[in-house]
This record gives C-alpha cells, structure tokens and sequence, in this order.
C-alpha cells in the first residue's frame, strides 16, 4: 500500500492577524532544536524564531534567528514580505497582504506569497540531527526581473529570556559569501548564506519587538533584537534558491535534496505506524498526530555516554520529564510501530533511577535530575510492560525485573519525600511540607496548591496495576513477593470507596483526613480488568467524571461545584499556576477516559463521540498538533504549550483503543 503524508490548507481568508496569527507552526529536527512562528511567520511569543537551537541536545536551548526581514524587488518596485509588529502595537512591514495560501506537507510549511507582479512560494525545514534551518524561494512568475533581499535578525539567548539594548553585541562579518554572526556567550556561531549572494553587514539594534502571546501569561512583551546585515541576489522565473542558517564552528553544506529526504524520513514514519497496526486506511487528523509524535522524539545522551533517546514534554517551553515521558510512550512510540525508540527511551530511563525513583524532570541547563515525583515510576512500570507486550521482547523484559525489585525494595524500606508503602494497607503513602509529588504539581512561592498527601488514589491504582503485572511475569519466590503485595494493597483499596458520593475519594489518609474532592484521578481505577472497582463502581465513577468532568477539549481538573474551581487560565504565572489543577481541562486525560469507557460500557460508538472533537483542537493554536491545557470555560481555549506530548499520544492511544474495540465483538450497540 502507498502511504501518503497529510495535507493542510489555509487560504487567503484566513491571512488576518486576529485569525492565522493566532496560529503557530512547529518544525523540529530530532534534538530538541526547532522553528516556529505564527502562521503569518511573524513572532508572537519570546519563545518563537526560525533558529531556536539545542546546544546541549535536547536541551541548552538558545534563540539565535528570531526572524528574517525579506524582500522582492520587482522592475522598481519594493515587496515587504515579511510582517513585524512592534510594541504599541503598530504593524510595519505588513508583508501578510500577500500571503494567498499557507499549505502543509507532513510538518513541513510552504508559502504561496502573490501580487499583480509576481508569485513566489516559499518552502521551511530543518536538517535531521542539525543545527541547520533551509529556507527555499522558489519565483514560479514574475512581471519583470527580479531581486531577493534577506535581512537576517540574531540573537544570543536562552530562549526563556528575553534580549534588550543589543546587549550582548556580536561580531558580525562576511567571508566567503556567507554573514557570519559571533556573539560572546556563545562558542559557537551563526551563519547565514545564499549561494552567489552580495553579502553586507549592518549591527543596527531594532527595539520593541512586540509579544502579544507572552502578555496573555503575563510575562515580558516586547523585546530587542540586531540587524546583521543583508543577502541580495537575482531570482530567477522557475529557479530555486535556499537560505541556510546554521549555528556551530563552520557554515553547513546543504544536501540538494534536503528537503526531500526529510519529507520521505516522514513517510517513513506513516509507513512503519500502518505496517505496525495493519492499517489500510486512517483519518488525516490521526495521521497528523502521528507526524506530531514524531517530533517529540528527540536525542539525549546517556550517563555511560552512549547515544539514547527522550521525549521532550511540550513546545515551546518544556524539557524531557519523567513522568510526562512514561504517560505519553504509548502513544508517541508504540502505537505508531517506533518499537526500537521506545527502548531506547526506557533504557534512557531505567539509567537514571536512583532511590528507586524516576526522575520528575532533566532542567533546561543540563543539571542533575530532579526527583520530586510519586508516580514516574508507576508510569515507567507501565510503559515497559506495554512496550513488552507490543513488541515481544523478553530480553528487555529480564534486563529490567531487577530494576523493578530495586523500585519495590525502595518502597518497602521508604524513599525520598516519605514515600513508602504503608505495612497496615499496602498503599503508597507520600508526601511532606512543601513538596507536591502527583502530577498535579502547582506551586506559587511556597504554596502548594493541590499537596494531595497521604494515599493518592491514582497513584495507588497504578501501583496496584504494576503489581498485577509483575506478579505475572516473575518467577518463584519473586512472583510469590509480588503476588503477596498486590492481595494485600487490593484490600486497601476498597477504603478508596466513598458511599457517601456514590464515587471515589481522591485522597486518603491524609493530614486531614479523607479528600472527597471531585478530581479526575479516580478515572485510573475506573477498569475492571485491575479489579479495584465493582461494575457497578465502575460504570458510577465513568459517569460521573462524564457529567463533571468531561469537555470537547479533556477532562476538567476540579468539578465546578468544588471550591476553588476555577474558569480561566489566563494572566500571570501566580494566577495561571493556582488555576492549573483547578478546573484547568488537560487533554491528556482523555486518554484513560476512553479507556475506563471502553472497558466499562463497551460501547465504542460513544467513545467514538467523545473523542472526535479532538479533530478540531489540530487546526485551533498549534497547527497539527494539541495544546497542553485548555480553559475551564467554554468553549475551552487551548492554553499552555502549543504542542503537548502526552496530549497527543493519549489522543492517538485512545483512537487505536476504539478502533480495536469496534472489531471487538464484546462491543455493545449503542
């Protein structure tokens, strides 16, 4: 069968700065480096450039080419084409008037740019495993002769900061055709050429580069950036010249078929999802989320040096994370048949376990892990036992039992931050001042906002999930260990129970006692194949969680009868972080909703309704691709990062677990 790569068009309808300004690509080269930008390709957020470069793969990351200001010259006559809005929010130039189409091959961005006097299309991408962005011109008709003019802007940041006054400055100079960009706090430089380009330099500081997006989060809007200088060359009716930016020690050679080989390395990716999962045909949406997977898939070296693999959490802002990386490599990896990458991420993992826990998170600058998390670890137990069970290999599966009786003997004997397993139930306990270990991590200043000490359930319907598992797979006097573990914690669970409510508590055993709060954590418990819940228990937590929690966009994280719900995610850090587990829908959860759904009712067909708005969420804010949170409020504006992982591997995992259940001939009529 003859894979294809999904297409998206935006005409010109949509070429306004209200609508596909809104908008925002993402191009990635498998290091964490990336280009993005609006679909106007002009930057609404600090974290947006066409070089935004990982110099620590995956992280280290540093802004180095914000933009470019572009320009045709046809006969006499001068087209901006680029767009640039400036702090006070005036809009020069406003090269967008000319942008008739914005289509896309697989990730990949081409711009159809027309006038009365000409039609240019210009085409993005990266260079696999490089620092290299390419950027094609491609003059399919012109009145008369014309000429291209490039105007590189640079920067030298961290890409969470923000640049001003031309502080630092760089040395700017040319040899060779090629614009050659040192700035001192950087060892390496950039370099900008355009074969037979006249090459000039210039150093001028453009300031109040305007931030719209940074000052929705409340942050710093506008910021300063350099003129470098200007590439100028002829361009040619039916001919193609490339721009190609790099950063390192010398400027980089450009394969002709660069672009090509990247769109076929896409294909591929589609052709091993189909092969993997017998699939003929599938939705262009679900194939976009494939492609978006993909590009959470970066390089991370391990501690013995060796090459491994990792998933970045989100664009633009996020690292690797521990949890967020065993949430999403269901879906990033398995289901798209990426077998060989999801053990090379697990490795990556089980390389860094210390104390019996999985790192929460790798910071930016490449300092230690940190380990301030309860439930990376149930997650990581998960994701090898999918990744056993999916691709059969037991081999891995020897390697990793005695990292698991290392993670249990660790439990046993207790662990950083209180975590244990409690002798009188069987249960994790966690928690001390402080610190917030579940995934509902909020903190402002010294506040945690959702602490959830004590036993929390999805925490505990995991363990109990692993050690089912375990029990299974080991041998002897292991299994014997493992098996006495599960009887003993299935037994404290029942106490998660809540008659008074008709569903789960969220909490037991904490420093107040039991927490009834409506949360949707309790959905992880909600699967009678792990045996916590009754049917009946189960079908009434499903239900429940579907009349609460249930949006287009995910599951809310508060029911809106609960104090503290909050409707908006909006403003500065402190007010958008208090409201993040507080009604804040995350649609990552969607994924064990469908779950829990499928295995209680059976009924595939509802199922089928409930995800099918996710379509839509490709085509609101990260093209291709879905957000991290959305607001509480409808219609549930997508927030957060543009592109998050778990958001679309749970999406993607849940679409596959519907389409199995379909064929299933269990499934109910409904």
């Amino acid at each position: 069968m003859t894979v294809s790569l999904p297409h998206v068009r935006f005409g010109r309808d949509r070429m306004t700065l209200a609508d596909a300004g809104q908008l925002e690509w993402l191009v990635t080269n498998g290091q964490g480096s990336y280009a993005s930008a609006s679909l106007l390709c002009h930057n609404t957020r600090g974290y947006h450039g066409l070089l935004v470069s990982a110099l620590q793969p995956p992280v280290g990351r540093m802004l180095v080419l914000p933009t470019l200001i572009e320009k045709l010259v046809v006969g006499e006559k001068t087209y901006d084409l680029s767009t640039i809005v400036w702090s006070g929010g005036w809009t020069a130039p406003e090269g967008y008037v000319w942008i008739e189409e914005v289509r896309f091959e697989g990730t990949l961005p081409t711009w159809r740019l027309s006038s009365p006097d000409f039609v240019l299309e210009k085409s993005l991408w990266m260079v696999r495993d490089q620092n290299t962005l390419a950027i094609s011109y491609n003059l399919t008709w012109a009145r008369e002769d014309a000429r291209l003019e490039v105007s590189p802007i640079t920067a030298a940041r961290d890409y969470h900061s923000r640049e001003y006054n031309g502080d630092p400055y760089p040395e700017i100079s040319v040899y060779s055709s090629v614009l050659s960009v040192k700035y001192p706090n950087i060892d390496q430089s950039l370099f900008v050429h355009i074969d037979g380009a006249t090459v000039t330099t210039d150093g001028t500081v453009y300031r109040g580069f305007d931030l719209p997006k940074e000052r929705e989060r409340g942050l710093t809007d506008a910021e300063d950036h350099i003129l470098a200088g200007q590439l100028a060359c002829e361009i040619k009716t039916d001919k193609t010249i490339t721009l190609v930016a790099n950063i390192g020690s010398a400027p980089a050679t450009l394969a002709p078929e660069s672009r090509d080989a990247e769109v076929a390395r896409q294909l591929g990716v589609i052709d091993t999802w189909h092969k993997a999962k017998s699939l003929q045909i599938a939705p262009e949406w679900v194939k976009q989320l494939v492609l978006a997977s993909d590009q959470f898939i970066v390089a991370r070296t391990r501690n013995d040096g060796s090459n491994g693999k990792t998933i970045i959490a989100g664009y633009h802002w996020f690292a690797d994370w521990g949890r967020d990386t065993m949430i999403s490599i269901s879906g990033t990896c398995l289901t798209t048949g990426e077998y060989d990458i999801a053990r090379d991420i697990l490795m990556s993992f089980a390389d860094v376990i210390d104390g019996g826990m999985v790192p929460n998170r790798f910071p930016d600058g490449g300092e230690a892990p940190e380990y301030n998390t309860v439930d990376a670890t149930f997650w990581f137990i998960t994701a090898v036992r999918d990744y056993v069970e999916t691709s059969g290999d037991k081999d891995f599966l020897k390697q990793m039992m005695p990292v698991f009786a290392d993670i249990v003997e660790h439990l046993e004997q207790g662990t950083r931050y209180n975590i244990h397993i409690d002798p009188n139930d069987g249960l994790i306990s966690a928690g001390s001042d402080g610190v917030q270990l579940t995934w509902m991590d909020a903190r402002v200043g010294d506040w945690v906002v959702t602490p959830r000490r004590g036993k929390p359930i999805e925490v505990n319907a995991k363990w109990i999930e692993g050690l089912t598992w375990l029990s299974n797979v080991a041998k002897g006097d292991e299994a014997n260990r493992y098996s006495g573990l599960l009887e003993h914690a299935r037994k404290g669970f029942q106490r998660f129970w809540n008659e008074e409510t008709g569903y789960c508590f969220d909490v037991i055993d904490g420093p107040d006692g039991d927490d009834a709060t409506l949360r949707p954590n309790q959905i992880f418990a909600a699967r009678p194949d792990i045996d916590l819940l009754t049917q009946e228990q189960a079908e009434a937590v499903v239900s429940v969680c579907e009349r609460n929690l249930l949006t287009p966009a995910g599951l809310r994280s508060l029911a809106p009868f609960e104090n503290g719900y909050t409707l908006n995610f909006t403003g500065a850090s402190e007010r958008r972080d208090a409201a993040y587990h507080q009604g804040t829908v995350w649609g990552w959860l969607i994924g064990p909703f469908i779950e829990a759904h499928l295995a209680t009712f059976k009924a595939p067909k509802r199922s089928a309704q409930i995800l099918a708005p996710f379509a839509d969420q490709l085509r609101v804010e990260g093209i291709g691709t879905i957000n991290e949170v959305f607001e509480a409020a409808e219609p549930h504006a997508p927030k957060g990062c543009i592109a998050q992982a778990w958001s679309v591997g749970e999406v993607l995992r849940a679409w596959h677990l519907i389409r199995a259940a379909q064929s299933s001939k269990t499934a109910r009529k409904v």
